[in-house]
């Protein structure tokens, strides 16, 4: 006995017509008997609808961006960190903080980054992208700082892998908590050495020491005054310059 396939009409309903009756083509299989010529009833365990296999395509699914390539691709204008497994972006920086940034930089930059005026020794740049776990724990600080005796700090890309000697937030309503529940607590982790936290608004500096793994409280320091804070004691810092 042999199988020989022939053509079959099954009718189903289309969707949207009412009342029209459509017939596809689908391939079955009758039982032909070699000895009495003609159909026969399909062996058992055959199905009348049963169709020839066909190969089928397995889709595979697409990777999945990992968090730091999802950070490469912020549009400009936004500053994305990778902290404690979750993205976090903000716009760039109002005026009052922009200007804070911009002061201290210069006033810091001139006599210890350059030696201008004061004793050098130090790198310091305005917000580096400091791997703190490469492409995993990446944080954006306002400025940081490197003591030059630690050759490694300038990389050639992006990625600042060293951890910094010092470190400077310059708070907004929008960035305070942030800075000071999940990034300070990172940077303890990592060993950061000195941080400040610069509040234009309230026109304050708070500068912390990292000590036995935990931050300690340097001072608070408001208004107009002129301070020498630890790691920059060598020079006195005019506040005022930070609000004006």
């Amino acid at each position: 006995m042999r199988l020989v396939p022939r053509r079959a009409f099954v009718g189903r309903l289309q969707r949207g017509i009412p009342g029209a009756l459509y017939f596809t083509p689908r391939p079955s299989y009758l039982h032909t008997d070699p000895v009495r010529k003609g159909a026969s009833a399909v062996p058992p365990g055959w199905d009348l609808g049963m169709a020839p296999e066909r190969s089928t395509t397995v889709m595979q699914p697409a990777e999945t961006a990992s968090l730091y390539d999802r950070l490469q691709a912020l549009p400009e204008g936004l500053t994305g960190e990778i902290l404690n497994g979750q993205l976090h972006t903000q716009p760039r920086p109002a005026g009052p903080r922009a200007r804070a940034e911009s002061v201290l930089q210069i006033e810091l930059g001139a006599p210890f980054d350059r030696g201008r005026g004061g004793p050098g020794g130090w790198w310091i740049l305005v917000e580096p992208e400091i791997h703190f776990v490469r492409d995993t724990e990446v944080c954006v600080p306002d400025l940081a700082g490197w003591r030059r005796e630690r050759p490694s700090a300038i990389p050639r890309d992006q990625r600042f892998e060293t951890v910094p000697d010092w470190l400077c937030e310059i708070l907004s309503p929008s960035t305070e908590s942030k800075d000071r529940r999940v990034k300070m607590p990172i940077y303890a982790r990592y060993g950061v050495g000195c941080i400040w936290l610069v509040d234009p608004l309230q026109r304050s500096l708070e500068a912390y020491r990292l000590e036995q793994g935990d931050w300690t409280s340097v001072g608070t320091w408001c208004g107009d005054a002129s301070v020498a804070v630890p790691p920059f004691e060598a020079l006195s810092l005019d506040l005022s310059a930070l609000w004006s």
